[in-house]
């Protein structure tokens, strides 16, 4: 829905569609695989932690309106802000340490982006629900659960409640023991749930990184070929995903 560090935008076509009628996100971010995947008759459930984010979330869905989105203010290069919508869109894990920022090109760019996605898509969130709190308050029920915390390590670092907060071997617990069918995120190198490769990302200068996934079949979808999970004419990507049963 905005501009986020680590948000999955770019990549939520790749990840199996949703075989639930309820999406559960316990690391809410900017929600891009709820709002990728969703359609008025499908429920989504957020939980955030982190407060500055879920109090957005809240004011998209519970205050918002159109002509709210079309009365907020572009925004100059070289102007400073303190808005906290702002500075996520610089869409950097330094954005969370920020308290004043100033307005790049980039910024301003996405900014505008944000605000025509805002005005298009507003109506279609209303009914999204949300938790400000730990992932462990997510309502225990049958769903599609995707739990995208932040990674292992040094990419998860940055954010308010980054990596160092998290015992993952504690969540690798609790994700197993979600209802419904678990999509687990994570970055190569983390070995609390058995991960498989999900795409390679090429980033500046060439760089790729690589993203892994965690996938747990519901028992809704048990008996399904993995393949029919992937939007159609995604099937080209080769995507290895497990079935693993616990």
């Amino acid at each position: 829905m905005f501009y986020y560090y680590g948000r999955k935008k770019q990549i939520a076509k790749h990840y199996p569609i949703p075989n639930y009628d309820v999406i559960i996100e316990p690391f809410a971010g900017a929600a891009a695989y709820s709002f990728h995947h969703n359609s008025i008759a499908k429920k989504v459930i957020l939980i955030e932690k982190d407060e500055k984010v879920a109090n957005i979330w809240k004011w998209f869905i519970h205050e918002a309106t159109e002509r709210d989105i079309q009365s907020l203010p572009d925004l100059q290069p070289g102007e400073r802000s303190t808005e906290f919508l702002h500075i996520i869109h610089a869409a950097t894990k330094m954005a969370f340490a920020f308290k004043r920022i100033k307005v790049t090109p980039v910024l301003a760019r996405n900014w505008e982006i944000s605000r025509r996605v805002f005005a298009k898509h507003l109506h279609e969130i209303k009914h999204w629900e949300i938790i400000c709190g730990d992932f462990t308050e997510a309502p225990d029920i049958e769903a599609t659960w995707f739990i995208d915390p932040p990674y292992l390590g040094e990419p998860g670092m940055g954010y308010r409640h980054s990596s160092a907060l998290i015992n993952y071997t504690e969540l690798a617990k609790w994700a197993l023991s979600r209802k419904g069918e678990i999509i687990c995120c994570e970055g190569i190198g983390a070995n609390y749930l058995p991960f498989t490769p999900l795409i390679e990302l090429k980033g500046i200068a060439g760089k790729t990184s690589k993203e892994m996934i965690f996938y747990k079949q519901g028992s809704r979808n048990k008996q399904s070929n993995i393949l029919d999970l992937i939007e159609p004419g995604r099937s080209g990507n080769r995507l290895l995903l497990p079935d693993i049963s616990v």
